[in-house]
């Protein structure tokens, strides 16, 4: 049996990191958490543009996001931080997360009296819940305790030949585990939503899918423009991809040929296991912390050009088929499948040298995104307009 040394928390979940998550729940604490986050070894931040001057639709969807971020079993404890006069309901996310066995306390700015006195008193709280962190343990877990998130970006004609496949190999083989795989990027899924649908495990979830390409369509739609120039990227046609079509066809392949067995709204945890679908855009500071919403512990990211970005606390594993860029990009790159390219291995080789590597990952070993602290440019997925 496949395993891995996670944390086992309270809720029954297993985490691959045991850090003490310093949470904003608004723009403006963003500042204050980085900063708490970065004077204690073993706290990490995330921080957002949203938490105020939003629909009443969005407001909900970020404190869901901020529950479900506060929740993924990477984090011990949290310490969320509050401005004191946001749209966020700050009390309302703390008791979402306490609701999983956690430990979770509030530090407000206008109530202690500005950013300094913050910051001291908030960096007092974070020693004490690294200091409680410290004592939990790991201990050998099944991969089927892997929630697996997939993204791919920076892409080029490499990567739907190579790196994509690789990860489609490595969600089969965790799939039949017993592990979950959460597929996201809905944009990278139009010209193609044919061939997601034909996975899917019944009708149903077929529609669901088919639902979800139309409303990212119908997104370019209401602002009157359709998605060319936005989708594929400057970047993405530079690489060597003409169209969306074409790009979502390497996309996709990182579904492998499991059964899709569920689609979930952006950030919601799965309660099924197996192949999942998770409503997303492509862009990375936002399907990376809805992935990690979802309760994401680790992250396979194909990329062709060399995507940097990682997220405060689920690891991101970096693969790439495009020997140029395992060389160019060398500072963010995991893992090289380039030899599918040339002919030197074959996909089900490189798909077994990348679920090796992320069983090291989810035991510990750090990703290049981890080392480099290339990690704190994230957001949340919001549908409407600042108000």
């Amino acid at each position: 049996m496949m395993q891995f040394q996670g944390y086992r928390r309270a809720d029954g979940r297993v985490g691959t990191r045991n850090y003490v998550g310093v949470i904003s729940s608004v723009v403006c604490a963003n500042e204050v958490a980085e900063d708490i986050a970065r004077q204690v070894d073993g706290a990490v931040s995330f921080t957002h543009h949203q938490g105020c001057c939003q629909t009443p639709l969005d407001l909900k969807r970020v404190n869901t996001v901020l529950i479900g971020l506060g929740s993924n079993p990477n984090l011990a404890s949290v310490l969320l931080v509050s401005l004191g006069c946001e749209s966020t309901a700050v009390q309302e996310v703390a008791a979402g997360i306490r609701a999983c066995g956690k430990r979770v306390e509030i530090i407000g700015i206008q109530d202690c009296g500005g950013a300094a006195r913050t910051r001291a008193e908030g960096t007092l709280i974070v020693q004490d819940l690294v200091s409680e962190a410290c004592h939990i343990k790991a201990e050998p877990c099944p991969v089927s305790e892997l929630v697996l998130g997939m993204k791919c970006g920076s892409s080029d004609t490499t990567q739907g030949l190579s790196a994509t496949p690789a990860i489609g190999w490595l969600s089969d083989t965790l799939v039949e585990a017993g592990a979950t795989t959460v597929l996201g990027e809905v944009t990278e899924f139009i010209g193609a939503e044919h061939i997601a649908a034909r996975h899917a495990a019944t009708p149903e979830v077929g529609a669901q899918i088919l639902e979800l390409v139309e409303r990212m369509e119908n997104r370019a739609k209401a602002v009157g423009c359709d998605m060319r120039g936005g989708q594929p990227t400057g970047g993405n046609i530079k690489g060597g991809l003409s169209t969306i079509e074409e790009k979502s066809l390497g996309a996709f392949a990182k579904a492998g040929t499991a059964p899709i067995q569920a689609v979930y709204e952006y950030g919601q945890k799965p309660t099924k296991k197996g192949l999942v679908v998770m409503d997303s855009p492509g862009r990375e500071p936002e399907i990376l912390t809805g992935l990690a919403a979802a309760g994401c512990t680790v992250i396979a990211f194909a990329t062709g050009r060399g995507a940097p970005q990682g997220f405060p606390f689920v690891p991101v594993v970096k693969i790439t088929g495009n020997a140029r860029t395992w060389e160019k990009m060398r500072d963010h790159m995991d893992l090289s499948v380039a030899g599918v390219i040339d002919g030197s291995e074959s996909l089900p080789q490189a798909g077994a040298k990348l679920l090796e590597r992320v069983i090291e990952v989810a035991s510990g070993a750090r990703t290049r995104s981890e080392l480099t602290g290339y990690t704190r440019a994230m957001d949340i997925y919001v549908l409407g307009p600042v108000i």
